[in-house]
């Protein structure tokens, strides 16, 4: 076999291997109860429930802000975010966490959010 041959064969092994090893660590969608059965970190894709309160204090704690969510199945949650409170965040249409549940609660380590479009069929919206 020559050299050349050898070579490309490692690195289609590395290639393949770096692959699996990616899809390993990648975490799946769910909704709440499939996130109280998995013992792996999920993303869980929904709405804020805005008939409860949120909360969030920098003065005694600035990584900590906790809100209600609805998943898409409508099932609700306490949720924990490890993080500052998101700039806009009443304002997303649809909210994506990123963690696992602990006790009670959903205690997430990231969020994702989609805010309201800037545009409506093509036309831009003016905010007043």
């Amino acid at each position: 076999m020559k050299k050349t041959h050898i070579v490309l064969i490692l690195i289609i092994a590395i290639g393949i291997g770096s692959m699996f090893t990616l899809l390993g660590n990648s975490s799946t969608y769910a909704d709440f109860k499939e996130a109280m059965e998995s013992k792996e970190e999920v993303h869980v894709a929904g709405t804020l429930d805005r008939t409860k309160p949120m909360e969030y204090n920098p003065e005694i704690n600035p990584n900590k802000f906790s809100f209600y969510m609805l998943d898409r199945n409508g099932n609700g949650k306490h949720v924990i975010l490890l993080k500052s409170k998101p700039n806009d965040f009443e304002r997303s249409q649809q909210v994506v966490i990123v963690g696992s549940i602990k006790g009670n609660d959903f205690v997430a380590n990231d969020i994702l959010m989609k805010c309201p479009s800037k545009y409506n069929d093509g036309k831009l919206i003016v905010a007043k």
